[in-house]
């Protein structure tokens, strides 16, 4: 039976349809007869208990031009028979934060929500990597510029990184008597400003292996795809986020990749997060990415894969 597909995302007419994951997932959608809407920003509301979202019928196709048609739009609730896909980017603001408390209205509706909403709330994208410490590199997260800038000099070399952020922004690499450290520290702190109260600064050891590449591991309903997109950096830039310049490569998966794999992934589907991507540096787990993970075209692309087939083969076994 015909789910209907409602996308809550960020403008539709700004993305790059080419290495759009979403977007991958709205052709696949349509293709298996699934009606689609879409809700863009400031689309979700409430009225006596109950979820509504302001939609348009959405057509997609992979031409690379006029890649979509909405029509008119009307509000309308959430309920059972809907499929929301929660695909907006972060940050995870107060904005973020009450849109998951009304899909979780929605939720209680009879909706399927990927991700679980409530996941979305408890799983800041860098502090659930320590839900599984084994997996991870020395990790500090701290508001004490001493407990950062002594953590720098234990290890010698240290990424430094806000909790909320992405595609590679504010990310600094600082090193034992770096005469940077105190402004880099300073400046994710946020005490450069005197107004503003100190923020979560996350610190890990610098792992050598980036220079091989971020890989990104997806799990669709808890297993892993058999291959990964190892973000390379490039230049003398040591991020591999395709959005500052990494080069996007894709391979088979390790067996320390599986083995980690193994460790996050029941946990992550028990808690509902249909679609994950998992961050992982060398030998380790770095980020577990559930807002709007990314890398599903570009390994479609190499490997001949239909990787939205398999999520949607999940989400209509559990709607």
């Amino acid at each position: 039976m015909p789910l209907e597909i409602v996308v809550v995302m960020d403008p539709i007419g700004s993305i790059k349809p080419a290495g759009n994951t979403t977007f991958a997932m709205l052709l696949e959608a349509q293709r298996r007869g699934h009606p689609l809407w879409y809700v863009g920003p400031r689309g979700l509301s409430v009225r006596d208990g109950m979820a509504y979202a302001t939609m348009a019928p959405l057509q997609v196709c992979d031409t690379g031009r006029d890649w979509f048609s909405l029509g008119q739009s009307e509000t309308l609730p959430l309920r059972d028979g809907h499929v929301v896909l929660m695909r907006r980017d972060p940050p995870v603001d107060s904005d973020y934060l009450h849109e998951t408390q009304i899909l979780s209205l929605a939720q209680r509706a009879g909706a399927l929500v990927v991700n679980d909403p409530g996941g979305l709330r408890d799983m800041n994208e860098k502090l659930a990597a320590l839900m599984f410490p084994h997996c991870c590199a020395p990790t500090l997260v701290s508001r004490d510029p001493a407990a950062l800038k002594a953590f720098v000099e234990e290890h010698a070399d240290a990424v430094l990184k806000p909790l909320d952020g992405m595609r590679g922004r504010s990310i600094f690499r600082a090193r034992a008597g770096d005469q940077n450290l105190n402004v880099i520290v300073e400046t994710l702190l946020g005490t450069d400003r005197a107004e503003d109260a100190p923020q979560l600064v996350m610190a890990q050891r610098y792992l050598p292996e980036i220079a091989q590449g971020d890989k990104r591991i997806l799990l669709v309903d808890g297993s892993p795809v058999e291959v990964c997109l190892a973000r390379v950096p490039q230049g003398g830039d040591f991020r591999g986020n395709l959005a500052v310049g990494g080069r996007g490569e894709g391979r088979p998966l390790s067996e320390r990749d599986r083995w980690i794999a193994a460790q996050v992934g029941p946990a992550l589907r028990e808690a509902g997060m249909l679609f994950v991507g998992l961050d992982v540096i060398g030998d380790y787990l770095t980020e577990i990415n559930v807002t709007s993970p990314t890398g599903m075209r570009e390994l479609d692309a190499q490997f001949g894969l239909n990787i939205a087939g398999r999520l949607f083969d999940a989400m209509e076994a559990r709607a």
